[in-house]
């Protein structure tokens, strides 16, 4: 049996439109939906030009959720957009030719067994470099403090709607299609097997897994033609999801059990 797939952090948003930060060079329209991921790459589709695009697992951050219209996914690497592909932005270093030294060079004959003369050589500083070294510091600082900023909203401001809520989700060998005996084949016989009939608010078998602290929820008309929608933790939040038939994810859909 294949190991379960961890989705990346930006799965836990289901159809929420957000905005990467650093934004992708060379794309205009910086607001995507999550699409699904895979062990490598991450597909998301851009709101505005409908296109949808791969980016590496392993460029894509944490969630940065603020008062704000729209949130923020965060990436590792800057990134550009060419030939239908995202790369990592390449640095590129141009080397300059030497000076040619017009001087008479200093130096020994060939035959002297003497140790050679020692040059002395001042080093003065680029005013451009010292430039852009204050430009980065004031940037790091400023990073810094917005981080300290939201950290402190979501410690000590309980009121407040700001808060920074780095989420992981993880994601079993299971798919919308799979049934409670899939379940059971991949997980065993549950501690407990709760039936919740809701009526419109949807009906839900909820499977009770001490060993893992995992809620496996199921939904269907019954609870014998139900299936697989993801699972909770301890705290009733969603931390397993699917691709439901019609292209959505299944977060919200967990995020509506009723707990019990």
């Amino acid at each position: 049996m294949s190991a379960p797939l961890v989705p990346p952090p930006v799965a836990q948003l289901g159809r929420l439109p957000f905005s990467f930060y650093p934004a992708i060079l060379k794309i205009q329209h910086n607001e995507w939906v999550y699409h699904s991921a895979t062990w490598s790459e991450v597909l998301v589709r851009n709101t505005g030009t409908n296109e949808s695009i791969a980016i590496p697992r392993q460029y894509i951050g944490e969630i940065s959720r603020v008062d704000a219209p729209v949130l923020i996914v965060g990436l590792l690497k800057e990134l550009e957009y060419r030939e239908g592909a995202v790369w990592p932005v390449q640095k590129r270093v141009i080397e300059m030719p030497l000076a040619v030294n017009d001087s008479p060079r200093i130096g020994l004959s060939r035959g002297s067994g003497s140790p050679a003369p020692v040059v002395g050589i001042r080093l003065e500083q680029n005013p451009n470099s010292r430039v852009g070294k204050l430009v980065v510091a004031g940037v790091a600082l400023g990073v810094v403090g917005c981080v300290l900023a939201i950290t402190l909203y979501r410690g000590g401001m309980n009121a407040s709607r700001a808060f920074y809520a780095p989420l992981a989700q993880q994601n079993l060998d299971l798919t919308a299609a799979d049934d409670y005996q899939s379940v059971v084949s991949l997980l065993g016989r549950p501690a407990r097997d709760d039936w919740q009939a809701n009526g419109e608010a949807g009906n839900f078998r909820v499977l009770w897994y001490p060993r893992y602290g995992w809620y496996v929820v199921l939904t269907g008309p019954n609870s014998r033609d139900s299936h697989y929608i993801g699972a909770l933790d301890r705290n009733w939040r969603p931390i397993y999801t699917v691709t439901l038939p019609e292209g959505l994810s299944s977060y919200a859909l967990l995020e509506s059990v009723p707990k019990h």
